[in-house]
């Protein structure tokens, strides 16, 4: 059955908590406790790569009550359909999920499709995308849900032959009768929806039996990628009429319209259709999206103040650094290394800019968009749109890229605001421009290091932070909230969150990790891939390496020899054997080596690269291991990993974003110095460790610090000067774009 004819809307009349049979196909979701003890029989218990309470961890406490309401069909074509109650932004979550799916339901990958499942309140805080948890709580209701579907096809065949299921088994969706007898799927699937049916042996496979999960498989959608029939948000006529709406912004940061002082020019433009004052700026809905830029570029409106007008970025790293908190360790009377850091501003900038569909009614509304918080942002725009939630349908839409920008739901609220003003459909767009200065971004931030030593050992290490505050007034900050809010003790909010994604991995002594965030300087800020750590671990890292210089150690056989956990150790020797540490390189050449743990899960990198002018640096080999506990789909790992480099690479090396008076100078990608293809390493290979427990650990955050270490590490050693300013070559070398 084709993707458009699957009706979306008709899922939340099928809901169900424990299993669902709805002719014509069969619908069944995860019934917890049936034999799930035997699924985890396969790989002896083994130690974590980290004993921190970490936010999967919270995460999947949080999802508990709701975690069986997976939502899967057979369908009378005997393909599965999978509404995944997670996000697809390119991260390749709908092909692992879709390989859960396969490899418990006996069914070629190629037949389990996984759309994207609209905002279902039931859900609770269990439709959440973000940090790297999404495969470490559906791994098991998914197959759960799939060995309930396997098994009710097998109690079809079982009563339709007559015959004990014990003597049937299943391959490439059949049921197959130990005396050569076969039943497709397509012809059980609607004996299989009979509620009278009682079937047995609904558990997961082991370990041993998997024949999917584990082995490299091809994104399910990629064909759909690279020919251009993938539909995001935009490409959607889920409403005819809805047309082009472009919204002008303010020339400083949270600016907010007053009033257009040339209303009556632009209305008479050519396809101007309205234009309307909302709370973030002046919408235009036009004919097309051409006309609507032209009608913005005429556009005069006065704005009111930003929140940090006349603040540039010097400005706020002065202001960072006066309210860190003091060091406890007190300098000049032991052995210590000392360091700060600056790291600047960096936007999320995806590929595919915020945009939206939205149709607002008197009594109901409709919103397309991708968004990693959907049950949030139908809470928040019902409320302001003056309707009851149910009375705002909300569809998820697979986006282009999103590195934790779309767990917001700026672009979808300003559809909805612009649709309701206009009382007409439209189809809402961020331009590139828009996304770089008004959208998201990773705060800057402000780190201070002390690691003192005795005896030629590490006796303490500290580290300072202070950051601009990061939002998490989303879904993600509401569960953290609701769980944290009677434990936190004397931490505040933001030092909870920190606690739970950055540790340090090593032995060194008494350790204190402190977040300040002053309420005082308001950006537009998000979790950034990776949040607090790519920061932290990066800095860490740089002075593990002046540590182990001024003990007289080799980098990496220092951290060998004070990381905390042996399975990390594993994945840092794997890239310093295969990466060939050590090895003797050209002048202005080096190696550097970092790794991180988080997420139940480890990586090291190994990056080599060419800083003869140090201004133009190239990273031009890299070697990296990871540990995810239970691999899904090592192709997926390997793509994370490679991902996670290239964010380092930017991240460290070029890329940011200038705060002048108010707002980003950067406009494009040209602009932010995000890497590309040419400076991409063309030697990358990446080494996806056994599985070293059953279920699987977070991935998409996970590479990005280790990688910023290994960089900052390497262009140290080649260049033997410390950088402490990141990114570390950082020159205004564009013209701005005009701010109105």
């Amino acid at each position: 059955m084709a993707e458009e004819t699957r009706d979306q809307a008709g899922i939340g009349r099928r809901r169900l908590l424990t299993y669902l049979v709805a002719a014509p196909t069969l619908t069944v979701a995860a019934r917890w406790g049936l034999g799930a003890e035997a699924a985890h029989a396969a790989i002896p218990s083994s130690p974590r790569p980290s004993e921190l309470y970490d936010v999967g961890d919270l995460y999947k406490q949080a999802c508990e009550p709701t975690k069986n309401l997976v939502l899967l069909e057979v369908a009378q074509d005997g393909d599965a359909w999978l509404w995944l109650h997670r996000m697809e932004v390119g991260q390749g979550i709908t092909t692992a999920c879709a390989m859960l799916v396969a490899e418990e339901l006996d069914l070629p990958l190629s037949r389990v499709h996984v759309p994207m499942r609209d905002a279902d309140p039931a859900l609770l805080y269990n439709q959440l995308t973000g940090g790297s948890t999404a495969m470490r709580t559906v791994y098991d209701p998914i197959r759960q849900a799939a060995a309930e579907a396997r098994a009710r096809m097998v109690a079809a065949a079982a009563h339709q032959w007559d015959i004990a299921a014990e003597q049937l088994s299943t391959r490439d969706g059949m049921v197959v009768a130990d005396d050569g007898r076969t039943a497709t799927y397509a012809s059980l699937a609607v004996a299989a929806a009979d509620p009278g049916l009682s079937p047995t042996g609904v558990t997961p496979k082991s370990a041993a039996e998997f024949r999917v999960i584990g082995k490299p498989a091809g994104r399910i959608d990629a064909r759909k990628m690279v020919t251009g029939q993938l539909e995001y948000t935009l490409d959607l006529n889920v409403v005819p009429d809805a047309k082009p709406c472009l919204v002008h912004r303010p020339p400083t940061i949270q600016g907010r319209p007053l009033r257009v002082r040339n209303d009556a020019e632009v209305r008479a433009m050519p396809g101007v259709i309205d234009i309307a004052v909302i709370k973030t700026g002046v919408a235009i809905l036009a004919e097309t999206f051409g006309q609507a830029w032209d009608a913005k570029k005429v556009l005069r409106v006065d704005w009111s103040a930003g929140t940090v007008d006349g603040l540039s970025n010097e400005d706020i790293f002065a202001k960072l650094e006066a309210a860190t908190v003091p060091l406890a360790v007190p300098g000049g009377l032991l052995d210590t290394i000392d360091a700060e850091f600056r790291f600047a501003p960096v936007s999320h900038a995806p590929l595919e800019t915020n945009s939206a569909i939205a149709d607002v009614r008197r009594d109901h509304a409709e919103i397309w968009s991708g968004l990693q918080t959907p049950i949030f942002a139908q809470q928040v725009i019902a409320e302001e749109l003056g309707l009851p939630q149910d009375a705002v349908k909300v569809h998820v839409v697979q986006s282009g890229g999103a590195f934790g920008r779309r767990l917001f739901h700026d672009g979808a609220m300003e559809a909805a605001r612009a649709s309701k003003a206009f009382g007409k459909p439209v189809k809402l767009m961020w331009t590139r421009v828009d996304d770089m200065r008004h959208g998201r971004m990773r705060g800057p931030s402000f780190h201070r290091v002390r690691a003192t030593l005795a005896a030629g050992q590490v006796a303490s290490y500290e580290h300072r932070i202070t950051q601009t505050k990061t939002d998490f007034s989303h879904g993600l900050g509401e569960l953290i909230t609701a769980k944290l809010s009677a434990g936190a003790g004397n931490y505040t909010y933001a030092q909870s969150f920190f606690n739970m994604m950055v540790e340090c991995p090593y032995n060194f002594g008494v350790v204190t990790e402190v977040l300040h965030e002053p309420e005082d300087i308001i950006l537009n800020t998000a979790a950034w891939r990776s949040v607090y750590s790519a920061m932290v671990r990066g800095a860490e890292e740089l002075v593990v390496d002046q540590i182990a210089a001024r003990l007289g150690k080799d980098a990496y056989k220092f951290r060998r020899e004070y990381l905390k956990h042996e399975n990390v150790r594993a994945v840092l020797d794997k890239v310093a054997l295969e990466g060939r540490w050590g090895r003797t390189m050209p002048r202005g050449h080096a190696q550097g080596i970092a790794l991180h743990v988080e997420h139940r899960s480890s990586c090291a990198f190994l990056v080599e690269i060419d800083a003869t002018d140090p201004r133009r640096p190239r990273v031009y080999r890299a070697t990296i291991a990871a540990d995810v506990g239970r691999p899904i789909n090592p192709l997926g790992i390997e793509a994370q990993m490679i991902s996670g480099l290239t964010d380092g690479i930017s991240s460290t090396l070029r890329a940011g974003l200038h705060i002048r008076d108010g707002l980003p100078l950067e406009g494009s990608y040209s602009q932010s110095h995000f890497a590309r293809q040419k400076d991409s390493p063309r030697d990358v290979k990446v080494f996806v460790m056994p599985p070293s427990r059953e279920e699987p650990g977070g991935v998409g955050e996970l590479p990005v610090p280790a990688a910023v270490g290994a960089i900052a590490c390497a262009y140290a050693r080649a260049t033997g000067t410390w950088p402490r300013h990141f990114p570390i070559n950082f020159e205004v070398d564009f013209d701005p774009f005009p701010t109105d």
